[in-house]
């Protein structure tokens, strides 16, 4: 199953809802209306895409309404590439050093699948021939620890770990160590959960960042905020935060399988300006998926090429 697929599986509940409320809409009259067209915003908005996307997408189908008419009119087609120019306006790429290994730092609130996501991201440097290894930063939740052993375990893939309530700055250290040592491509850091708001716990998240720099100048090369899907524009606010302590590089999108709101993913790129780079999209290993604008585009309007 491809990407396409697999993206159109995880949001059908937000595709159903969404192209449900514009087939309704577009239907009802021959006119384009001013009622209309609040009503397509509205549409859009209860998706989660955001006011500044939902206002583009509607100047777009307003000008082709008045350019065509309302018989050449295909909302659905008009609102997917709108989507897909908007996120395909920065590179989804994982960053890539040159020389010695790409630290990635892997942060978010508690229950978004920090520690699943950093051992599928090995998973995928490790199909495509490099080396991986993953270092279990989150030393506040014993469970955290084992979970990241236990997938290394299953994926063949080495993790640094210290002890439950070990400093998890030391962690970092000595895993940037452990990953000089065997020549590895990426290190994937797997930090513990904090929420936005608690000051004293982003500022720890900061000094495991600082410790990192101090070790191999640069590091974090990459910083990617897990996010749970269904939170809908309170990831916003998660996103935002995060990225005044540390500068985001871009975002890891998790369980959109669950909700109606999976058009969050472009409210967040369209007001911050942080790529998606991956899509979590089921269980699996192989199930988290380099993100495809145009693909993603597509699947939230049912579109296929």
């Amino acid at each position: 199953m491809g990407f396409f697929d697999k993206i159109k599986s995880a949001i059908t509940k937000t595709t159903s809802a969404l192209s449900h409320e514009i087939k309704r809409i577009v239907t009802r009259s021959p006119r384009l209306t001013g009622n209309s067209l609040e009503e397509l915003e509205a549409a859009l908005l209860g998706a989660d895409l955001g006011l500044p996307m939902a206002q583009q997408i509607i100047a777009a189908v307003r000008a082709a309404y008045e350019s065509q008419g309302r018989s050449g009119l295909d909302v659905f087609e008009i609102a997917a590439r709108e989507v897909e120019k908007s996120l395909s306006s920065v590179s989804t790429a994982l960053i890539r050093q040159t020389d010695g290994p790409t630290v990635v730092s892997l942060v978010g609130i508690n229950g978004t699948g920090k520690t699943t996501t950093a051992a599928k991201l090995a998973h995928l440097i490790q199909g495509q021939g490099g080396i991986a290894v993953l270092a279990a930063c989150d030393t506040f939740r014993a469970a955290a620890i084992e979970q990241l052993k236990l997938w290394g375990t299953r994926l063949n893939i080495p993790v640094v770990a210290g002890a439950y309530q070990a400093d998890p700055a030391a962690v970092a250290h000595d895993a940037i160590t452990a990953a000089l040592a065997r020549n590895a491509t990426y290190l994937f850091i797997d930090t513990a959960g904090r929420l936005h708001t608690k000051h004293n716990l982003m500022q720890e998240l900061a000094k495991v960042h600082r410790v990192m720099d101090r070790k191999l100048a640069g590091a974090p090369h990459e910083v990617l905020l897990v996010l749970d899907g269904s939170s809908g524009q309170n990831a916003i606010n998660q996103a935002r935060e995060f990225n005044k302590i540390c500068k985001l590089t871009g975002l890891v999108i998790t369980k959109l399988d669950g909700t109606s709101k999976g058009g969050v993913v472009v409210a967040i790129q369209r007001e911050l300006g942080i790529p998606v780079k991956f899509i979590g999209v089921g269980e699996q290993p192989d199930d988290l998926q380099p993100f495809i604008a145009r693909d993603f585009a597509n699947a939230l309007f049912e579109i296929r090429d």
